[in-house]
């Protein structure tokens, strides 16, 4: 294994710990501000008052981002109007809108009333650990044995969470939000093992630009349809996300969720574009989101005094973690099998002495 291809492979776990240190702020304050437990708050700020304000924060997250690390020479051009400017292609347009749909469920995710963060992440974690080998087999991807393995200790992790005695309120509104999530995951993953897992760092960098550029401006585009339409409660609620943001008093938590939210998005699609298979890259991006949901409702518990961690959430979560280990069992053999080929001397030509 060459140095670049070892600093490659290396790079998923500090696309990882990003994940991590992203995910934990946003989830928790996220919840906090949903839930008016912010000291000086008289109510708490619905999920989709938030979403104007946190969108608008990421679309600006991302276009920096791009443009700091020079990103944008990756994508491919069109010519509008004379002028040569990036645009996507058909599968990365369609993944785009699905990580805008999962960037949007994901914020709303945290902030129905009565569902703590960590039973919300277990069905959303515990769920794509499921679709990971689906899509594997899909994609015509050999499943191993350790796949099939995790796919029981994922589903056993959903059952003791909401098995008998166990607090598992779900609204009807929080089960569309985690059917739309997990479906997007599952078409967004079938685009990444079609067009982006490649050896060729430019292949992903590229899906990765393509799929950005796509994801929050559709998010904010629909928002802004849905704020002038303004019927209903939940349409009523996305225009005085608009229109009440600088008087909220809430301006810098609401800037916050969205620039972490981007993060989140930034280093979570990094780890999934690994060139290696999604049995692998799955559970890495699944073992940071869980960690830092633990951390935060941990946080939570100590600085707000509110609900921590039960014992049945510690229960399904470390049978996730145990699941994430046995997916990544197959790849870590293989890495630890080409170390030790590329660390074997090499046999000496017959009728050669060894200098």
């Amino acid at each position: 294994m060459d140095t670049s291809s070892h600093r490659r492979d290396l790079a998923i776990w500090a696309y990882a710990f990003g994940y991590f240190a992203c995910y934990a702020p946003y989830s928790a304050l996220t919840k906090a501000l949903s839930s008016g437990w912010l000291q000086g708050m008289t109510r708490g700020i619905s999920g989709f008052e938030l979403l104007p304000a946190t969108t608008l924060a990421s679309l600006v997250g991302m276009f920096v981002f791009l443009t700091v690390k020079g990103w944008w020479r990756y994508a491919h051009r069109r010519t509008v109007f004379g002028l040569s400017v990036p645009s996507p292609g058909r599968w990365t347009f369609l993944s785009g809108l699905c990580s805008g749909a999962i960037i949007g469920t994901t914020t709303l995710a945290y902030t129905f009333d009565g569902t703590s963060i960590v039973f919300m992440m277990l069905l959303m974690r515990g769920g794509v650990l499921v679709i990971a080998p689906i899509v594997d087999a899909v994609s015509q991807r050999r499943v191993q044995w350790p796949s099939w393995v995790a796919l029981g200790l994922s589903l056993g992790a959903v059952a003791v969470a909401t098995g008998p005695g166990a607090d598992w309120r779900l609204s009807l509104a929080a089960g569309l939000d985690l059917a739309v999530y997990l479906l997007a995951y599952f078409f967004r993953l079938r685009a990444m093992s079609r067009q982006a897992k490649s050896d060729d760092p430019a292949v992903s960098i590229r899906y990765f630009v393509e799929e950005q550029m796509v994801a929050t401006p559709a998010i904010v585009f629909t928002l802004a349809v849905l704020a002038l339409v303004g019927e209903g409660s939940v349409m009523t609620d996305i225009r005085q996300g608009f229109t009440d943001f600088f008087v909220r008093g809430r301006m810098l938590e609401e800037v916050s969720i969205g620039l972490l939210s981007q993060g989140t998005g930034i280093f979570g699609g990094l780890i999934l574009l690994d060139h290696r298979e999604n049995a692998f890259t799955v559970p890495v991006n699944r073992a940071s989101s869980i960690l830092a949901g633990v951390l935060a409702t941990a946080v939570l518990s100590v600085w707000l005094g509110e609900r921590g961690v039960d014992a049945r959430e510690l229960m399904g979560a470390l049978l996730v973690m145990i699941a994430m280990g046995v997916l990544s069992i197959p790849t870590l053999t293989q890495a630890r099998r080409a170390r030790a080929a590329a660390g074997s001397p090499t046999p000496p030509v017959s009728g050669q002495g060894q200098g």
